[in-house]
């Protein structure tokens, strides 16, 4: 079947029904990989987590344990990688545990997957809200409520997945660019000043530091959750140019590009106060002093200033990042029939744009009811709304992480003689998939201090048990299916496109 480039076409999914696709070669190694960076939103990411990091979990560690998150991801990495070159699927964890572990496993994992993405984009409009207030009230004197920033931002996230995946990449190309560039010089300044106070020391990026402090399992989890989406690359597969080549690459710069990042960062901004200080900024009544402080000091007080409105954008652009990754998930779930109703709705794309548009609007009104409602309930949009939500998408997320790598590891058991490998689909996947598990247990084990004031809280408390519900759900309605529909059951995870299928 024969495409052309900005038109998106109808293909035949194996069963000979008609799906709408996805607008092809509509976006770049580059562009994937800003896509992917976006939903780490290393601004958040660094401002966010780091100070938690040092006053609450392993201390000066806390570089060390982006380290060994970078090696694990990366160990992980290598067996996604291998998969991603022989399918490409909009649903990504999806179609790959669809095709590892059985369409029964594919379903439940493709609507956690789901799931998590939903929830993170009202998680990201929480955060985005708080920075926007209180830097307008620091800054203009204007108190603006929190909500009326939530609706700016749903309307903006909403637009970007209309006009398409080439429009949202050409707003977050400008606000990643801006946000990294602030970081980098905030760092790149202290190391050029000589370290710091007390010049360099090595204990912030000393493997054995990220098992020390308060709570180091804490620490470790924060880590991970600073790279949350960054298997989206996988998403764009279908929109990407020769995706078999761009996924594998745009997934490990996202890794390693982001992981050689966030140690720098935050071991610049630790030495850059110096350790003593920098655990006393970060557990002051300002945590945000510890990146302030060395960025004040070091490149000026106008680069405080930039960073703040920079706060806001990073958390604007990894909201429209998961915006997109959830309105795909929705898609690919959709145009599959898996509830026949789906198909003519949210497995829809757009006939000039080439986008999932009604599965965007889902999510905008999805988004919309959850922020409605924590803002009913009285609930603080970081406490609450954010950090909650952000909790419970993680969970789901990590579970299909581990899941999705013993699926490549049963995968190349009996697919591609040729790619196997006994590192690339063995070892790694195996690895990766028990650190992922062992990530879980982390989070389980901490969610209660991860919560802070929300500790409490039904939502959190409940968190686990949404979690295998919505798993069981899927198991569920996927063992009905079998037996009572078998042709639509055998479609789960398997829309075939000319340049999707399975290799």
């Amino acid at each position: 079947m024969a495409v052309q480039e900005g038109v998106a076409p109808e293909a035949k999914t194996g069963g000979e029904e008609t799906v709408h696709r996805l607008k092809p070669n509509a976006i770049g190694l580059l562009g994937v990989v800003f896509m992917a960076v976006a939903t780490a939103a290393p601004i958040t990411a660094m401002t966010g987590n780091v100070p938690f990091m040092v006053s609450s979990g392993n201390g000066i560690g806390a570089p060390a344990s982006y380290l060994v998150a970078m090696v694990v991801l990366a160990i992980f990495s290598v067996g996604f990688t291998s998969m991603a070159k022989h399918i490409t699927s909009t649903g990504a964890f999806y179609g790959f545990i669809s095709y590892g572990l059985g369409r029964t496993v594919g379903l439940a994992s493709g609507l956690l997957a789901t799931f998590a993405y939903v929830v993170f984009e009202p998680a990201l409009i929480g955060i985005f809200s708080v920075f926007a207030t209180t830097t307008l009230e620091d800054q203009t004197g204007l108190n603006i409520p929190w909500w009326a920033f939530a609706i700016l931002m749903l309307a903006v996230n909403a637009m970007g997945t209309w006009f398409g995946v080439s429009v949202a990449e050409k707003v977050l190309v400008v606000l990643l660019a801006t946000e990294v560039t602030i970081l980098a010089a905030m760092a790149i300044s202290v190391a050029l000043h000589g370290g710091g106070p007390n010049g360099f020391t090595f204990g912030p990026i000393n493997p054995v530091n990220a098992f020390q402090g308060t709570s180091a399992g804490l620490g470790l989890f924060f880590a991970f959750w600073s790279w949350v989406g960054f298997e989206s690359t996988a998403m764009y597969g279908e929109e990407s140019r020769n995706p078999k080549k761009i996924i594998p690459k745009a997934t490990m710069i996202s890794v390693l590009g982001v992981g050689v990042f966030y140690v720098f960062v935050s071991w610049m901004a630790i030495i850059g106060n110096g350790e003593k200080e920098a655990v006393a900024a970060a557990s002051s009544a300002n945590p945000l002093a510890l990146f302030f402080n060395p960025t004040e000091q070091y490149v000026g007080h106008w680069a405080v200033v930039v960073m703040q409105w920079l706060m806001i954008t990073g958390s604007l652009a990894c909201g429209m990042a998961f915006h997109n990754c959830a309105a795909r998930y929705m898609y690919a779930l959709g145009r599959e029939g898996v509830l026949p109703s789906l198909k003519k709705t949210i497995g829809r794309t757009h006939d000039k744009h080439g986008s999932p548009h009604i599965a965007g609007l889902v999510q905008t009104i999805i988004s919309a009811v959850l922020i409605a409602a924590f803002w009913v309930a009285g609930k603080d949009p970081y406490a609450g709304l954010y950090v909650l939500l952000a909790i419970l998408g993680t969970m789901a997320i990590l579970v299909v992480q581990a899941v999705c790598s013993f699926a490549v590891l049963a995968y190349f058991r009996t697919h591609h003689p040729e790619s196997r490998h006994w590192f690339k689909t063995f070892v790694a996947p195996l690895v990766g998939g028990v650190a992922m598990l062992a990530v879980v247990v982390l989070l389980v084990s901490n969610m209660g201090v991860a919560a802070g004031t929300e500790s409490g809280s039904l939502v959190l408390k409940a968190t686990p048990w949404i979690v295998v519900l919505i798993a069981a759900s899927g198991i569920g309605y996927a063992q009905y299916l079998k037996r009572r529909d078998p042709s639509r059951y055998a479609l789960i995870g398997r829309t075939v496109l000319e340049e999707t299928k399975e290799r």
